[in-house]
Order: structure tokens, then sequence, then C-alpha cells
């Protein structure tokens, strides 16, 4: 699967993947510095759900048009670890963290997969966002850089400063300004040549249920611990 040529060929782009964007049904209102509108969106938004659609665009083979695939779920988040996103069509997949534990459920084929968070945030753009602390967190492990403003948001880059796991480039748009501070869109870049984005809407933010965080695998499901 994916965090998408196919949605188990590379989940960890999927958390999406986490990430983990929104598209929120309000008026927008774009930012003069990206760097401060994702510092007011860390500072504030301390937990969330919303409904999202992703679409990944794979490398196009020779003489060949883009491959695109469109994703529709939901997803929350509870700072400072805890996520989960679900995704309903095409493909029934479920991502949860606890902030210890990292579930992933493939309904179709029967199984549930679990690593330790740490081990998967890395390659998480989604729940990087959505859970980092502040903006001195995310420079710890980013170059982090605003963008001109562009299709009504503040734009904010973040690049690894290392090469290692699957996410090459992200790209943060926000909207809205202080404590009404969104994010609207994640875009990100792996290091197979996919692109994805991810928007959101029906941004609401509440705190949420804990139990929502945790999976327990269902019966009959395998149970995998790489």
């Amino acid at each position: 699967m994916s965090w998408v040529c196919s949605p188990r060929a590379s989940w960890l782009l999927r958390i999406a993947g986490l990430g983990l964007a929104l598209l929120l049904v309000m008026p927008r209102v774009a930012r003069a510095d990206g760097l401060q509108a994702l510092q007011d969106f860390l500072q504030h938004s301390r937990s969330g759900r919303a409904e999202f659609v992703q679409k990944v665009t794979a490398p196009a083979r020779e003489g060949q048009t883009p491959r695109v695939k469109t994703s529709r779920g939901q997803l929350a988040y509870q700072r400072p670890d805890q996520f989960r996103l679900e995704y309903l069509t095409p493909d029934a997949q479920l991502l949860v963290s606890d902030g210890r534990q990292f579930w992933h459920q493939d309904t179709d084929l029967r199984q549930v997969t679990v690593r330790k968070w740490q081990s998967v945030l890395g390659s998480a753009p989604a729940a990087l966002i959505l859970t980092a602390s502040d903006l001195k967190a995310l420079q710890g492990a980013f170059e982090i850089r605003a963008l001109p403003d562009a299709e009504g948001l503040s734009w904010a880059e973040l690049k690894p400063r290392t090469s290692e796991g699957t996410l090459r480039l992200l790209r943060v748009g926000l909207q809205g300004s202080g404590s009404a501070t969104r994010v609207s869109v994640l875009e990100f870049l792996d290091g197979f040549g996919q692109t994805s984005r991810l928007e959101l809407s029906g941004f609401a933010s509440t705190p949420q249920p804990p139990a929502q965080f945790v999976l327990t695998p269902p019966a009959g499901f395998q149970v995998l611990r790489p």
C-alpha cells in the first residue's frame, strides 16, 4: 500500500499520511508570513478532526500521462502525539497512533501491522504537522522557509535535513490568523517521485475521545510486528 502507485506499496506516505491538510469551510485569509502562520497553527490548534481528499500522482511512464489516485476519508488528532487517519474509499485503511504504538489496519488483507510510533513519524507528513509542538520542534528535522502566497493561502516549505525516510519535500498551505489559523493543504514529494496533495474540509477544533487513538485488531486479522 502507501503514506501511490498502490495503497499497499507505500503506506507510510498515506499517513499522511498523514498528513494532514485542511480545506476549511470559511473565508480564506492569506498571511504575509507562512512561517508565522505555521507557528500560529502549531500553538493554538491542540486537537481537531476533519474530512479529507487526497490525490497522489505517480511519475508518468514514457508516452503516458501521469497516473492519479484519489482517496477520501477522515482524520483526528490530539497533541502532542495522538493521531488517527481513516481511508474510506477506494480502499479501507486505518492508521492510528496513541503516542507509543502505531497501528496500520488493512481491511482487504485482513492484517494489522504494529510498529513503534517514533519509527514511522519521520515518514508521516500529515502527522508531523498535526502533532508537532511548535516551529522549533520541526526546525530540528527540517529546513523551513516561507513561500509566496498562492491560492489565497500562506505557504511554508519544509525540507528534511537528512535523506533518511521516504519524505523529500513538504509544503503547507495555511489560512486564517492567530487562534483561527488552520492548515488548508499539505503537498508532499516522496523518494519514489510520487507527489501527494491532501485537502481537508469540515474542520472542528475540539477535544477528541481518547478511545479513537487505540486500535484493537478485529477478530480473524493477522497481527504483524516487523
